[in-house]
């Protein structure tokens, strides 16, 4: 019977080597490259990316319709607002104005009165 013996450093150098080629040559079989519908693969994955590209752009699109859409509508309902809001304070000041006119008015009406009584004791007096 043989004597077992260690393998020496350049042993296990070349038997590392000869794995490793091995594995080079197992991955070169099994290369894409190799597959006779690689191309045809290839060119329909090509398409697809494209395809999806070009609905990706779509869709940015349609998004930034839809958000130049909705910036319109919110510039249009603020625009709206601030014709509301001045129409309102014309309202007010005009209310105002009026309330003003009606309180001199009966200020006026209750001096007239006012005046007609101390007119009547004057004459009374008389």
């Amino acid at each position: 019977m043989k004597e077992f013996r260690e393998p020496s450093f350049a042993d296990r150098q070349a038997a590392a080597a000869k794995a490793r080629q091995a594995q080079i040559e197992k991955a070169r079989a099994k290369a894409p490259a190799n597959d006779p519908q690689f191309a045809e693969k290839q060119a329909a994955r090509l398409a697809a990316a494209e395809a999806r590209d070009a609905r990706a752009a779509e869709r940015k699109l349609q998004k930034r319709a839809a958000q130049e859409q909705a910036e319109a509508a919110r510039a249009a309902a603020e625009i709206a607002r601030v014709a509301a809001e001045k129409e309102a304070e014309h309202a007010r000041k005009l209310a105002a104005a009026e309330a003003a006119a009606r309180e001199a008015a009966d200020l006026v009406a209750r001096k007239a009165e006012r005046d007609a009584r101390y007119a009547a004791r004057k004459a009374r007096k008389k």
